[in-house]
């Protein structure tokens, strides 16, 4: 598969019927992200690929996306059988998986892994439970080496869910 890059995006027309509306972004504004092109860009895949889409971004600054929840998530089975709730450090995988989607347009993060490096600060606020839509933003805070650090937030309509901060550091990938 061709790794994407920022030159690479071309976003759809807004209007099918409107060829005037065919936006080319720049390196700052990259274009929305569909699942097979999240896939290309992070290692994970079901039943542990948390982001559906990403819906805007911005070069080595912000990223903003979302997890449709779906009673057929697997987790649900056990978690919990008469009330699913999503688990909340699921919802932090969602956010990191997020981060490294934005960090792989970065020249320190192309071809790398992002592991945890740390959590701070984490609040979670309300349940998410099936149906609802996880809208999911990361914002880069600091880059300093092979590490980074980002401030997340997870929502279901305009709630926030969970808040955290979230440290990585980029390895070479097996």
């Amino acid at each position: 598969m061709m790794m994407m890059t920022a030159s690479t995006l071309v976003a759809e027309p807004k209007n099918l019927f409107d060829a005037d509306a065919l936006t080319t972004y720049t390196p700052e504004q990259l274009a929305p992200l569909n699942i097979m092109q999240i896939m290309e860009q992070i290692p994970h895949r079901h039943p542990f690929l948390l982001v559906d889409a990403v819906t805007a971004h911005e070069q080595a600054k912000w990223i903003e996306g979302y997890k449709n929840v779906s009673i057929n998530e697997h987790y649900f089975q056990g978690h919990f059988p008469n009330q699913p709730i999503m688990p909340g450090v699921l919802q932090i995988e969602a956010l990191a998986q997020l981060g490294g989607v934005l960090m792989s347009f970065t020249p320190k993060g192309q071809g790398k892994l992002g592991v945890f490096a740390g959590l701070d600060n984490v609040r979670f606020r309300r349940m998410v439970v099936p149906g609802d839509k996880l809208d999911l933003r990361m914002e880069l805070i600091k880059m300093r080496g092979p590490v980074c650090k980002m401030k997340g937030i997870a929502s279901v309509d305009g709630q926030p869910a969970v808040e955290a901060e979230l440290m990585f550091s980029f390895v070479d990938q097996a």
